[in-house]
């Protein structure tokens, strides 16, 4: 079922979940917290989700845009940085770079790393500025570095698929609906109530901690939690390859 962020009249959105879960006021739990709360827990669900997804790319739906990324390819610009998107939001990660050729068409680089590759990576940081077509990328702190300097010029050359962070809430918000599967719309309420039930020492504190055990598992115990039983489905239309292992009898 999915929930929007508060519902006044009917009481049955999140906000009026986690208070009526911790039994709290807005004296004893002030609507900021509990804005900062969801919020911690909407961030969360979509670390979890992203990395439970397999090749489903996660994105917070309440995004206008798709998480991509365009910069201009600068002739002989080597690093290009970067920290948001076109919208603001924070970028968590790039996980592909492509390039458009002189003729606009976009080709793949190689990730490699800077500081540990040897061979053809070494234009990178060798002083030699070579010129000519970009192969290969490394990324480092908010920007991404190219191992030639680019030979030529082209508006919007550069594309970059990104996760980044979620479309947040702030306290007026009403009638919004979390940009995440609506069956984990119920864990954006428990997380916060159960952080709040352990830091104020309630009776119910255990309750809400295994309760919120249920959505978001545990590696170190092989517990999956819903959250990623949820997402990990969306990647069912992958066909999965087998392929034999030699064992050597002793």
């Amino acid at each position: 079922m999915s929930l929007v962020f508060s519902a006044v009249a009917t009481k049955s959105g999140i906000v009026d979940m986690i208070y009526r879960n911790t039994k709290a006021d807005t004296t004893k739990y002030p609507l900021a917290e509990v804005v900062s709360d969801v919020n911690a827990a909407l961030d969360r669900a979509i670390t979890l989700a992203i990395k439970s997804a397999g090749k489903y790319q996660v994105d917070d739906t309440n995004h206008t845009d798709y998480p991509i990324i365009l910069l201009n390819l600068v002739q002989n610009q080597r690093d290009y940085s970067f920290t948001t998107d076109e919208e603001g939001n924070l970028i968590l990660e790039p996980y592909r770079v492509m390039v458009a050729d002189s003729s606009g068409i976009f080709y793949d680089l190689e990730p490699v790393d800077q500081q540990t590759d040897r061979g053809d990576v070494m234009s990178m940081v060798d002083g030699r500025n070579l010129t000519g077509k970009p192969s290969k990328y490394d990324k480092t702190a908010n920007g991404i570095f190219f191992d030639v300097l680019p030979s030529y010029s082209y508006a919007d050359g550069i594309k970059i698929f990104i996760n980044r962070e979620a479309s947040y809430f702030i306290s007026s918000d009403t009638t919004k609906k979390p940009g995440i599967d609506g069956r984990l719309h119920e864990y954006l309420a428990i997380r916060p109530t159960a952080f709040y039930a352990a830091r104020n020492g309630l009776n119910s504190a255990p309750f809400w901690a295994n309760e919120l055990l249920k959505y978001e598992g545990d590696e170190s115990r092989g517990i999956k939690g819903l959250i990623e039983r949820i997402y990990s489905r969306r990647a069912k239309d992958e066909q999965l390859v087998m392929s034999q292992k030699s064992v050597n009898s002793i």
